[in-house]
């Protein structure tokens, strides 16, 4: 596979991604108190919004680069 096809998939999967769920979601394991053998932990969900224009343009492109990488072929 050319890199121009894996870049535009990952793309793709990007926008994808993106509309589905309007973001990535992930989470933290922080810890707050280390007493040898006591531990207190808190987790905390962080999320990093993706606008829909983004999802779009991500889409689009990816798109474009899967036709550019089977074309040249």
């Amino acid at each position: 596979m050319k890199p121009a096809t894996i870049i535009g998939f990952l793309l793709i999967l990007f926008g994808i991604i993106g509309f589905a769920t309007g973001g990535l979601s992930f989470t933290h394991r922080k810890k707050d108190v280390d007493l040898g053998p006591v531990q207190i932990s808190h987790q905390t969900k962080d999320t990093l919004p993706i606008s829909p224009i983004l999802s779009t343009v991500a889409l689009l492109s990816g798109v474009g680069l899967v036709a550019v990488g089977a074309r040249s072929r």
